[in-house]
């Protein structure tokens, strides 16, 4: 690893030449099966051909103009977004922290638009979304805050899934004008909250003239079975947030709103250089394209309970193990120790990556290509590692 780099990150040592499908190939040729997807990016897994073949093209027509023109790839890529959303209308950037300071942003100008001096958002703890200034100090986790203060003022937080705790906000506070919530938490720990709990937080939005924000940057894009999260509740948001798997690995991100949200902004309140430029908006294109033709949600569905019912059944019995839960291919295995050193030993001994959030959770985001073998073999070798970890 070159010393130039900043040592923002701890990162493993390993590096990778290729992959296909849910595999990666190291620099010595070792193949390893991919059950991160890039922290829920590659959700066509990798050197998927159709993208591939899209990306190749656009690059040899046109990467980059500006949005001082108009940008036909960005327009078709809103109108795709929109129509599975559900939505009106979608600002591209280029990240999820991104498209949260935009709808961060966004809320406030609707909350000055009311006449609310100090607009308020509403944020739950154990949150994460994102490391801007803006967006860590939304985010519930102290360390991710320390050494950035000042923080961004604007933001109450509560418990997650504490419905109460929302209606006890608003009956005591009249600067708030949105919530803003992850549909399952994350990096929090794959938390699943109790099946109303969008119903009820957009009635409470509702009866308050609040904006409904959810950030469906890790869920969206078919990640949990439906394209986004909140279609599980049969509810609408007022403002959704997505990256990750937007782009199949191309830098992307969208802030897309609906009714009075979408036409908050206005000409220079807003903007990137760099958002919604025609390759990454391709990228975007055929992401959504590839998963229609392909029926890539109902695998999610399918996929997903696969592997959380053969780690389930694997498991049964076996002491350390607190709980799996999740939706979709967003898969949660908590222990009752700390796990951290279960991804190097899933890499180094079994060939598979993973993740360890919150301390003590097995993250798994695989890609939604994934074959039914390779969920199997997933699962075996997962079961082989917690066993020996918490024996």
């Amino acid at each position: 690893m070159s010393d130039h780099l900043m040592q923002t990150y701890a990162r493993q040592s390993i590096a990778f030449t290729h992959g296909e499908g849910a595999w990666l190939v190291a620099e010595d040729g070792q193949r390893y099966l991919d059950a991160l997807a890039g922290i829920a990016v590659n959700g066509l897994g990798h050197a998927h051909p159709v993208l591939t073949r899209a990306l190749c093209a656009q690059a040899g027509r046109l990467i980059h103009t500006s949005n001082l023109y108009e940008v036909r790839e960005q327009s078709a890529a809103a109108d795709a977004l929109c129509a599975v959303a559900g939505m009106d209308r979608a600002f591209f950037c280029n990240s999820g922290a991104e498209a949260n300071e935009a709808a961060i942003k966004l809320a406030r100008l609707y909350g000055h638009g009311k006449g609310v001096e100090n607009p308020a958002i509403i944020v739950m703890e154990k949150s994460f979304h994102g490391r801007t200034l803006a967006t860590l100090t939304a985010t519930g986790n102290r360390k991710v805050q320390a050494g950035f203060e000042p923080l961004v003022q604007g933001f109450l937080r509560v418990p997650y899934d504490d419905v109460a705790a929302v209606e006890q906000v608003a009956a005591h506070n009249k600067s708030v004008v949105a919530v803003l919530v992850e549909p399952l938490q994350g990096e929090g720990g794959v938390h699943v909250p109790k099946a109303n709990y969008l119903k009820e937080l957009r009635r409470i939005c509702d009866a308050h003239g609040w904006l409904l924000m959810l950030d469906e940057v890790q869920t969206g894009i078919g990640r949990t079975g439906h394209w986004f999260a909140f279609q599980h509740s049969d509810i609408q948001p007022d403002v959704m947030t997505l990256a990750k798997g937007l782009g199949s690995g191309v830098p992307v991100g969208a802030c897309v709103a609906r009714g009075v949200a979408a036409t908050t902004f206005t000409a220079g309140k807003h903007g990137s250089t760099f958002g919604g430029n025609p390759l990454a908006c391709r990228a975007a294109l055929t992401t959504l394209e590839v998963m229609q033709a392909d029926g890539l949600l109902a695998r999610a569905t399918v996929l997903g309970e696969r592997i959380r019912s053969g780690i389930k059944q694997g498991l049964a019995g076996v002491a350390g193990l607190r709980e799996v839960r999740g939706m979709g291919l967003m898969i949660g295995i908590e222990l009752d120790r700390p796990c951290a050193d279960l991804v190097a030993q899933a890499r180094d001994q079994e060939q598979l990556l993973i993740n360890v959030t919150a301390d003590s959770v097995v993250r798994l985001l695989p890609p939604l290509v994934l074959t039914d073998a390779e969920a199997d073999l997933i699962v075996e070798k997962l079961l082989r590692l917690i066993r020996a970890f918490v024996a």
